[in-house]
């Protein structure tokens, strides 16, 4: 959790602009929306490009809430028809004085057994550096939004 000083309907738009989240992950350097969205919506997609050591993927995420100001969620997608999800990923927004609380939460649901294996075998610390990841993640935004840059600048 991370306090931010802004509004959850500023910071909402920031972390479901999914195209900026290379700025503040530490692993996803690339977004891009797919088959046409260009902003949250329950069912739009995205594609992630991912990086943690030398290990480089892509996943294929679908919006599952997309609330402003209160919560984005989406899951990771795998399968050739594209509907098992992997993981869940949810920023949770709380307006308090002096900002908003925002939570990043991450959630195992189905991940295939080969991705579990090459995860322990070619990524040993990803679990643990996940957590850190999260926090440098919402520590990244709250800078972003606290000390906005001017748009030329980005």
């Amino acid at each position: 959790m991370e306090l931010i000083g802004a509004t959850p309907e500023a910071i909402y738009a920031m972390v479901t602009d999914v195209t900026r989240m290379g700025e503040w992950s530490p692993e996803t350097y690339r977004c891009r929306w797919l088959d046409g969205a260009s902003g949250p919506a329950v069912g739009a997609r995205f594609k992630g490009w991912n990086k943690f050591s030398f290990v480089r993927w892509a996943t294929t995420c679908e919006v599952e809430v997309a609330m402003p100001g209160e919560e984005f969620t989406f899951s990771t997608r795998y399968g050739r028809d594209g509907r098992r999800v992997g993981g869940r990923w949810s920023y949770r927004f709380n307006a308090v004085d002096g900002g908003t609380e925002v939570r990043e939460i991450n959630e195992a649901i189905g991940v295939p057994l080969p991705h579990r294996i090459a995860d322990k075998l070619l990524m040993p610390r990803h679990a643990p550096a996940r957590e850190e990841g999260m926090r440098k993640t919402l520590q990244r935004i709250k800078a972003a939004a606290e000390n906005p840059a001017p748009a030329a600048a980005r």
